[in-house]
């Protein structure tokens, strides 16, 4: 219930959610699949998820994880933090503060300290999908916000179809048809034709910050 809960307020919020259901899965997604953060409860079956975190790190795969569980001891608290969780919440817990720790963690996977995304032309408030441009705001809608958020997490590296497509669809969503032509359309009405460029052949980028 509760995993059915986190999935659907994720989706809500324009995160694309894949959800696995035991230790074991979870290795095998994580040793070939690539996601922008980990929510990892640790009373896994078959594998705990302590187990699941220490193989991560071990192969040196360095994904923002957090952790989740029921266990609110302070010595498993440690013990998960220094195998590698990046932040810890205890069960039961406001999906507020679980997005708020996500955006945290992003930001910092995408070397961003500050809560508000910008390469000084278009900025973006992930709190509230707020972007604006040349003193224009608009509110981006789940998908459009999750475009604009991918490429402003990494200004001036150009982002593939198929990798703009991951950060859109969970693993059970079918993908539009267009759907990333569609919704650059979308951000490009709203903030400037020049928000988002195209790299012919290549894929799509928002200018590094000049």
């Amino acid at each position: 219930m509760i995993g059915e809960a986190v999935c659907v307020a994720l989706k809500d919020a324009a995160y694309a959610v894949d959800w696995v259901k035991d230790g074991d899965t979870a290795n095998t997604v994580l040793e070939h699949g690539e996601h922008q953060a980990v929510l990892l409860d640790l009373g896994l079956p078959k594998r705990d998820g302590l187990e699941v975190l220490r193989r991560l790190r071990r192969a040196g795969n360095a994904i923002p994880v957090i952790v989740i569980t029921a266990r609110d001891g302070l010595d498993d608290r440690i013990r998960g933090l220094d195998i590698g969780a990046d932040d810890y919440l205890v069960k039961p817990f406001a999906v507020n503060e679980l997005l708020a720790r996500l955006r945290a963690v992003a930001r910092r996977q995408g070397g961003q300290a500050s809560a508000v995304l910008t390469n000084g032309k278009v900025t973006l408030d992930p709190a509230t999908r707020e972007a604006t441009c040349g003193g224009v705001s608009v509110i981006l809608s789940a998908r459009e916000f999750a475009l604009l958020h991918a490429l402003l997490l990494h200004p001036g590296r150009i982002f593939t179809r198929t990798e703009l497509e991951t950060h859109l669809y969970g693993w059970n969503e079918e993908v539009e048809s267009n759907a990333v032509d569609f919704l650059i359309h979308g951000v490009r009405k709203k903030l400037g034709a020049t928000v988002i460029k195209n790299v012919r052949g290549a894929g799509w980028l928002v200018a590094k910050p000049t």
